[in-house]
């Protein structure tokens, strides 16, 4: 019997009998096993070995061709050339890719994955959300589902069926580059925090506007030595157990369909290769049914083989690993280095994420989803998270709310009219971006949208405009991302403090009495204990993305200020001459301020 038509049939029966309500036997997941079971059957090693393959759209490959004569089973778009011009393009792009894989001998679906880790963060004109330790200060788990299942719409609206994303981490350290993508020090916030964002983005898998999720980067690569990314995690597996695998096991309970390996090590063993933590732990012990895939050339970097071995199902065979992967693997088999039950099992899991998507039945992405993109409910939900988000440090003699009656305003800072800057690192680009993109409103932009009184930007505090009735400094990080983020010797552009640039921009105005409001938009909290001190009011506003007028809606009063730290404030950089930083379980350590503290209006 021809391949195809026998994998139809499996099809059409299946879903015969899936409509027959009353024989509750043949239940939705049994269906999916019997279907996974009986394709497992028809395929060779070669095409076992493509489904575990993952590569980029624009490299990794010859030509597009490659996708079916290598039986690629996974496109992933990162860093480098779009896929086309506006949303149709990407869809059109990814069509054709996926028209290569129906067109083997099999036909089965290719998985198109992204990075949209605060909203389709890759395409302009999306909306861009809070950074996760955004969300994590709003505690708000009904708005972090609604951002997810915003960010799956626009994500399938532009090709994608799975996002790798949320990170749920729990940062022991703010010299970590990535601690803004996680949500929260706190274990327990973020395993509240990680449910709702995986129910968001999943949904009912099968619906054309949901997304995979993927939980990463399993596990401790938050809890580092110093907070080096890809470090060393040195802690015990007691503290892994009771601090770090509670996120994870709220991620398997809510279903997620994929985890992420991490870049780092524990207790000397580089995770990806850490078979009593992937096995044994996450598949076996939590029931963990989903994919394993590697980070970024995983394969190669953390031990060919032995990556397999320990238990992961999917590679990303980046930058020249195909080949090395593809070949590599096939060897092994022949020379029972990897056993065909262990490709078996990975298979088996991409297939059957494939089958819950509903791929195999509706292999592309609907073109009226387009229109939702960077839609104006999807931003007021935005501009919501923007408003939650926001941490109320310090609010001295009602500085805040600004008051309609006040005659002439300073806004100070590059922050302040820049949406690159306010967004972060993953943000069009890997590492962000220092210019204003397609559909973002600015901090300044909001702020005069929402007085008559005179506005006057000075971008560097170089004017003479002390006759202000107030000044607003927008203050902060430039983006980075991964390694890029990392603090390591406290100089450079990357510092725990503010740069002495934007600490003069504070000192000019406090110094001349000039009532000041600072704004800090950063990816964690910073040692800003003296510049806290020097301002009238003092807002911690994270990574506020697309929405920046949302700041302006709080400052004026026409919401209150919800946020509350998602991290315990350092008060020092002495704090961090240890292994790690200031956090809520470390009782050695006195934070400026508390996990969980926030001023609001009504408790000023």
């Amino acid at each position: 019997m021809n391949p195809k038509f026998y994998l139809l049939s499996i099809v059409f029966l299946s879903s015969f009998l899936n409509g027959c309500k009353k024989n509750t036997y043949f239940d939705e997941d049994r269906l999916i096993e019997n279907k996974v079971d009986s394709l497992l059957t028809l395929m060779t090693l070669d095409e076992k070995i493509g489904q575990m393959s993952q590569v980029r759209h624009f490299a990794d490959m010859d030509s597009d061709n490659d996708i079916a004569t290598k039986l690629i089973g996974s496109v992933i778009h990162t860093q480098g050339p779009n896929p086309g011009k506006d949303a149709l393009g990407w869809q059109n792009r990814f069509k054709t890719l996926q028209e290569k894989a129906l067109s083997t001998r099999l036909g089965i679906p290719l998985l198109f994955g992204v990075d949209a880790v605060h909203g389709q963060n890759t395409f302009q004109g999306a909306t861009i959300f809070p950074h996760n330790i955004g969300l994590g200060a709003t505690q708000n788990t009904t708005l972090v589902k609604e951002v997810a299942q915003i960010t799956a719409l626009e994500a399938q609206a532009t090709g994608f069926n799975w996002t790798f994303s949320p990170c749920i981490a729990v940062p022991y350290n703010e010299k970590w580059g990535r601690v803004y993508e996680a949500f929260s020090e706190n274990t327990v916030l973020t395993s509240k925090m990680a449910k709702a964002s995986i129910e968001g983005l999943q949904g009912n898998l099968k619906d054309s506007h949901t997304v995979m999720a993927t939980a990463k980067h399993f596990i401790g690569d938050g809890a580092t030595d110093f907070g080096i990314e890809g470090g060393n995690t040195s802690l015990s597996m007691k503290e892994v157990s009771e601090k770090l695998l509670p996120p994870y096991k709220a991620a398997v309970k809510a279903k997620v369909g994929a985890v992420m390996a991490s870049f780092n090590t524990l207790t000397g063993m580089p995770m990806h290769t850490h078979k009593a933590l992937i096995n044994d732990t996450l598949k076996k012990s939590m029931g963990f049914d989903g994919i394993v895939i590697t980070d970024w050339k995983g394969y190669s970097r953390f031990g060919r083989n032995e990556v397999i071995n320990a238990g992961v199902d999917m590679v990303m065979a980046v930058d020249g690993d195909l080949d090395i992967f593809q070949n590599g693997l096939k060897n092994a088999v022949a020379n029972d280095a990897v056993s065909i039950d262990r490709i078996n099992d990975a298979v088996k899991r991409i297939l059957r994420q494939k089958f819950r998507l509903g791929l195999f039945k509706n292999p592309y992405t609907k073109t009226s989803l387009i229109s939702e993109i960077g839609s104006q409910n999807h931003r007021n939900k935005a501009r919501q998270a923007v408003r939650e988000s926001l941490v109320l440090l310090k609010n001295e003699n009602a500085t805040l709310p600004i008051s309609q009656e006040i005659k002439k305003i300073i806004v100070v800072g590059e922050h302040a009219n820049n949406s690159g800057l306010q967004s972060g690192g993953w943000t069009m680009a890997w590492q962000g971006t220092r210019e204003n993109y397609k559909g973002a409103t600015t901090i300044l932009d909001g702020i005069k949208a929402k007085t008559n009184a005179d506005v006057i930007y000075d971008k560097e505090a170089k004017g003479n405009y002390f006759d202000a009735d107030i000044a607003i400094i927008v203050v902060g990080e430039t983006p980075y991302a991964e390694m890029f983020g990392d603090i390591t010797d406290g100089k450079g552009e990357r510092r725990l403090t503010l740069s002495e640039k934007h600490q003069k921009y504070i000192e000019t105005y406090t110094a001349k009495g000039v009532k000041t409001v600072v704004v800090l938009i950063s990816g964690r909290p910073l040692v800003t204990t003296k510049q806290i001190n020097l301002s009238d009011a003092f807002i911690a506003a994270w990574l506020p993305g697309s929405e920046g007028d949302g700041i302006a809606e709080v400052l004026f009063g026409n919401f209150d200020f919800k946020g509350k730290l998602p991290h315990s404030w350092p008060k020092s950089v002495e704090d961090f001459n240890e292994k790690y930083g200031v956090n809520f379980w470390d009782k050695s350590k006195k934070p400026l301020f508390d996990f969980g503290f926030g001023l609001t209006y009504k408790n000023n």
